[in-house]
């Protein structure tokens, strides 16, 4: 009797482990980058394990776009001057890339 109820809990984990949804990709790592605030004065953030293949807007940069991104993550960036990851303005960024203040961006993917 405990050998079935045993192996029945055993099957009943293997079903539960096979149905579980797995989690969508993501780099690993943090993306950082500089913007200037309506005050003038430059401030410091970060995407932290930002999904992959999902355009990600900068939420600080409506009016004035972002500089100087890092990519600390172990993905590739694609960055972007326009939002929504779109135009012809656009640099490949491999992991561990950092450009100058003189790359301005306002979107990025990772791949």
């Amino acid at each position: 009797m405990r050998l079935r109820t045993a192996l029945a809990c055993a099957a009943g984990s293997l079903a539960l482990i096979v149905t579980l949804p797995t989690s969508a990709s993501a780099a690993t790592g943090s993306f950082q980058y500089a913007y200037t605030d309506p005050d003038g004065t430059r401030q410091e953030a970060s995407l932290t394990d930002p999904a992959s293949g999902q355009c990600v807007n900068l939420p600080e940069v409506t009016e004035r776009p972002a500089y100087a991104p890092k990519n600390r993550t172990d993905a590739t960036a694609i960055v972007f001057l326009d939002p929504d990851c779109e135009g012809d303005t656009y640099y490949v960024m491999n992991p561990g890339k950092v450009l100058s203040d003189r790359l301005k961006l306002r979107s990025v993917v990772f791949s």
